[in-house]
């Protein structure tokens, strides 16, 4: 298994450029939290039913999903599951209250086809492909890496 110091070694292979990096520190998080917001706006009348309670915030897909992207996280850095682990939070949260005013779909579809579009404008003109077309699970190192060069390593 990779250490995540080699999966960001990697990562900034195809990313030295300062306008896609900076492209990518909107983007990826943008990305990111549109997901969550796609994720929560799927039924979930299931979980609803087997989850004790009333919590608008666990009762969702984007919750169970996220578990499972912590887990993935944890296994490379425990302080990086804790950063995601926030950011995560904040995600459900706003998309929470997003919905609440707008269809949560259409707002998160918005905000997924912008960044992807931000994204690959950033890649074009690093000149480099995305890494995730070699590896999917640079899907998950690209928030890593974002909050990593943001927060830095200690």
């Amino acid at each position: 298994m990779r250490s995540l110091e080699t999966w960001f070694e990697e990562y900034a292979v195809s990313h030295q450029n300062k306008t896609n990096i900076a492209i990518h520190f909107i983007c990826v998080p943008a990305i990111y939290f549109s997901i969550v917001g796609l994720l929560m706006s799927i039924p979930s009348s299931f979980l609803a039913s087997t989850v004790p309670g009333e919590n608008q915030f666990i009762e969702n897909w984007a919750f169970v999903v996220l578990l499972f992207v912590l887990f993935f996280y944890v296994r490379l850095s425990v302080k990086m599951a804790l950063q995601i682990l926030i950011f995560s939070a904040f995600c459900i949260i706003a998309n929470y209250y997003i919905g609440l005013y707008v269809p949560l779909w259409l707002v998160s579809l918005i905000i997924f086809a912008a960044a992807w579009l931000g994204q690959f404008y950033g890649h074009k003109l690093e000149g480099q492909k995305p890494s995730f077309l070699k590896d999917l699970q640079f899907l998950l190192i690209g928030p890593a890496w974002v909050i990593q060069k943001i927060f830095g390593k200690k």
